[in-house]
């Protein structure tokens, strides 16, 4: 397991929510390979949205750009042995204001 030598570039997150982020990155390096960023990235969410419900989204790379809004205290972007991982929640959009 690796979840020790993850670097949290950004969160807001409680600490909980982050070592499980880490922890399940860390089992899906396990897993698979590295190359394999598809099932890492598809292993993350199946996990968060059976701990914490529906709607997570995981992005694993090591070259990526990307603008999304998310639910308060559901974002972590941090880098793990060669990839950066991006997991969030997504946002509820609130209610269009036109007609």
């Amino acid at each position: 397991m690796l979840e020790g030598k993850a670097l949290v570039e950004d969160t807001d997150m409680p600490m909980k929510m982050q070592l499980q982020a880490m922890a399940s990155a860390s089992q899906a390096l396990d897993l698979y390979d590295v190359f394999d960023c598809k099932s890492i990235a598809a292993h993350i969410k199946k996990e968060f949205d059976t701990r914490y419900g529906g709607g997570w989204q995981c992005v694993v790379g090591s070259n990526f750009g990307c603008f999304f809004t998310h639910s308060k205290g559901t974002f972590i972007y941090f880098t793990l042995e060669t990839l950066n991982f991006l997991i969030f929640k997504g946002a509820s959009s609130p209610p269009s204001l036109r007609d």
